[in-house]
């Protein structure tokens, strides 16, 4: 298992990004919210994941990139634990709903409920 989040991991693509605010289906597991497309990537990459805070909920950029870390680390850990064996490629991007700060056990443990429901929901027939 792999627990990296190199660059060619990250979702940059400003035309990527938009394609996924405009065709693609969203999993909530309050305060975090899952935007996911399935793509292919020219790099033959699996996923690609982008991470966003609201400024208008959080207004200084100390409160509001310290929930991007958060949240990149929660991801980071729990990717290759659900999905090491994704045959199927896909853009996220992960928003921070929430006006109040979580710690990282509470945000660790969203993120896996997150997923677990993302993976309820397509891996049905």
């Amino acid at each position: 298992m792999r627990f990296k989040y190199s660059k060619k991991d990250k979702l940059k693509s400003k035309k990527l990004i938009e394609q996924l605010f405009n065709e693609g289906k969203a999993v909530t597991v309050y305060p975090l919210c899952l935007i996911y497309l399935k793509t292919e990537f020219e790099d033959g990459s699996v996923l690609k994941t982008g991470v966003s805070v609201s400024k208008r909920l959080h207004k200084t950029a100390v409160s509001r990139n310290k929930m991007k870390r958060l949240l990149r680390e929660a991801y980071r850990l729990n990717k290759p634990l659900y999905f090491n064996n994704s045959s199927t490629s896909y853009a996220f991007m992960i928003l921070y709903l929430s006006k109040d700060g979580m710690t990282f056990d509470e945000v660790n443990d969203k993120m896996k409920r997150l997923f677990d429901k993302f993976l309820d929901k397509n891996t049905q027939p």
